[in-house]
């Protein structure tokens, strides 16, 4: 287990607790009491620490070394049903923008996300969830697959944004991302959107137009990451937690100002602590949001959606 700078003081008491244990069981010593003791310790500062998190801490959290990434939660909620769907028919199979079909109980889903890499190879390979066109350009014909044939979408967000390079600039990335929100207004099958992780600018709104959009506890969606904000801002990365706590991007935030539906919890200490329970919170809300869903008509959900994301951004004086 990988711990972060604010997650030390957890750390010492697990470390503590461990040598404990292992005193416990190499000598007749009765540590019960000791043990007993550092685990109520223990306790009340992952509470305190937890319940207090900053905005540049829930930052953090939705970057963690350990934390599952979108495969990971496909995997889980899906078993072996998942059938991955490669290429955009016209140029290249993007590693970066996974697809493809997966059964949650009886009913079939399109799953989509973005994939980062656990380690340096398989970053490389997924392009650190940066998507290209062809990334976004698959995903929209899984998607319109999908709605040939009825089947509802799910959208996984997790990435740092789309690839800025000048060859995805060459490629049409502005245009990609741009068509993917138009066709998404109107697709006439039910689309649940989830940020698993980070949610970063058009990167993460490419696949992001949602009937429903839910945000894990500690993640973030904004149109810049807080370092990037603060070397525009600063000319320095240093300002990094001052952006995040202005940028409003939490869970919280959004939900406030009602750009997301609803915060799935996530474990005391995020998702990576409890990836079973995490993984059980992701499937039960797919499975909540589409039966409310799905007895409406196309028309219906287009009109709703529409309707939704007219209401955005609109304050009465």
């Amino acid at each position: 287990m990988e711990y972060l700078e604010f997650e030390l003081p957890i750390k010492e008491l697990e470390d503590q607790l461990q040598k404990c244990k292992v005193i416990g069981e190499e000598s007749e010593v009765d540590v019960t009491e000791t043990c007993t003791n550092i685990e109520k310790k223990l306790a009340a500062t992952q509470k305190e620490i937890y319940k207090n998190l900053t905005p540049w801490q829930r930052v953090q959290m939705s970057r963690h070394p350990d934390r599952p990434y979108v495969l990971d939660y496909i995997r889980a909620i899906c078993g072996e049903s998942f059938l991955e769907l490669h290429g955009d028919r016209s140029f290249k199979d993007d590693k970066a923008m996974i697809g493809g079909l997966g059964k949650i109980g009886g009913q079939s889903f399109m799953f989509i996300g973005q994939q980062k890499g656990y380690n340096t190879k398989t970053r490389q390979y997924r392009n650190f969830g940066m998507a290209n066109p062809e990334g976004y350009r698959k995903a929209l014909r899984l998607m319109k697959s999908a709605e040939k044939f009825g089947i509802p979408v799910v959208t996984l967000i997790d990435t740092p944004g789309a690839f800025p390079g000048l060859e995805a600039e060459e490629r049409g990335q502005g245009e990609a991302i741009a068509r993917n929100i138009l066709e998404m207004t109107r697709l006439s099958v039910p689309i649940i959107t989830i940020i698993v992780g980070e949610g970063a600018s058009g990167g993460a709104l490419g696949i992001g137009v949602g009937d429903v959009v839910l945000m894990l506890e500690n993640t973030w969606y904004s149109v810049i990451s807080p370092e990037s904000c603060s070397s525009i801002l600063w000319r320095s990365w240093e300002f990094k937690e001052q952006a995040a706590d202005a940028l409003k991007l939490t869970a919280t935030d959004m939900k406030k100002q009602k750009l997301v539906d609803e915060i799935i919890k996530e474990p005391l200490g995020g998702a990576h602590r409890d990836r079973e329970k995490t993984f059980a919170a992701v499937s039960n809300a797919i499975t909540k949001n589409f039966e409310e869903l799905k007895n409406l008509s196309p028309k219906d959900l287009v009109a709703k959606r529409m309707e939704k994301y007219s209401q955005m951004g609109v304050f009465k004086g």
